[in-house]
C-alpha cells in the first residue's frame, strides 16, 4: 500500500471565494480534514469551510493545550506546545501511512506565521507532505483599507507584536510601511511603539479581514468594538509613483 500526502492547504484571508481552485479541490473531495482551534471553540480556519467538507469525511480537531494563559518566555509554553505538535505529527504519519490522504488547513497561507510551519518541519523527513500556497490575511487586510501597501522602492516591514516594545519602535522607524500581526494583549504596547516612530496617526486597524463581520478603521480614531486578537495593524508607504 503506498503512503497518503498530508496536505497544509492555504484558506485564504477568510472568505471562501478567495480559496485557490486546488485547495478548494483539495477539500471537497477530502476523506480526512485536520485544523487547529482552541478548546471549546470551532476554530476560525473549520469556520472559515463550514459547508464545504464533504458529508463522512473525519475531522481531526487539534486543540491547543496553550495559548495565552502563560508567558511565551515560560519554559513550560514551548514544552506544551513541542509536546502537542509532536502528537499531532504522529497521528497524521499514522494516517498517511494507512493510504489516507488528509487536509490540514491553514488560515492564511500555511508558510507564513503558520501552525502547520510546525508540523511541517516534523513530517516533511518521514511522509509525503505538500503545502498549497494562499492569499495572506496581511494581503486581505490592505485591500480591505482601500489603499495600496507600497508604492515604487517602498520597503515593507513586517512585524509580530510580540516583540519588545523598543524593538518595534525601532523597526517601525525604520521603514516605509508596515504590517503587525498577532495584536492581541500587544495593542497598546503597538500604539506606543507607533506613537514614537512617528506612524501612529497614518496606522489603520483591519478585523477579520475578508469575512463577513469585517472591519476597518483607522487606529487614531473610536474603534470601538474591534478585537485586538483577530486584527492586523497596517501604515500603508508613500512612496514613488508616476
Amino acid at each position: 500500500m503506498s503512503a497518503g500526502k498530508i496536505y497544509g492547504v492555504g484558506l485564504g484571508p477568510g472568505d471562501p471565494d478567495l480559496m485557490s481552485v486546488r485547495a478548494d479541490r483539495l477539500l471537497r473531495n477530502a476523506r480526512h480534514v485536520a485544523f487547529f482551534r482552541k478548546p471549546g471553540r470551532s476554530g476560525q480556519a473549520r469556520q472559515i469551510v463550514n459547508g464545504m467538507i464533504p458529508e463522512g469525511a473525519v475531522e481531526f480537531p487539534m486543540e491547543y493545550p496553550v495559548t495565552t494563559e502563560i508567558p511565551l518566555n515560560d519554559p513550560r509554553y514551548n514544552e506544551l506546545l513541542a509536546a502537542f505538535y509532536e502528537d499531532c505529527a504522529h497521528h497524521l504519519k499514522a494516517l498517511a501511512g494507512t493510504g489516507e490522504d488528509v487536509v490540514v488547513l491553514c488560515e492564511g497561507d500555511p508558510f507564513f506565521y503558520g501552525s502547520f510551519m510546525h508540523l511541517y518541519t516534523r513530517l516533511r523527513d518521514i511522509a509525503p507532505v505538500e503545502v498549497v500556497p494562499a492569499i495572506t490575511g496581511m494581503s486581505g487586510a490592505w485591500t480591505a483599507t482601500g489603499d495600496p501597501i507600497t508604492w515604487g522602492d517602498d520597503i515593507l516591514t513586517v512585524l509580530a507584536a510580540t516583540l519588545p516594545e523598543e524593538v518595534l519602535a525601532e523597526r517601525m522607524a525604520k521603514t516605509d510601511a508596515l504590517v503587525v500581526m498577532k495584536i492581541g494583549r500587544n495593542i497598546d504596547k503597538v500604539k506606543r511603539a507607533l506613537k514614537t516612530a512617528g506612524m501612529y496617526d497614518r496606522a489603520w486597524i483591519v478585523e477579520y479581514a475578508q469575512m463577513p463581520n469585517q472591519r476597518v478603521c483607522k487606529l487614531s480614531e473610536n474603534c470601538e468594538g474591534i478585537t485586538p486578537y483577530f486584527s492586523i495593524i497596517l501604515v500603508h508607504g508613500q512612496g514613488r509613483r508616476p
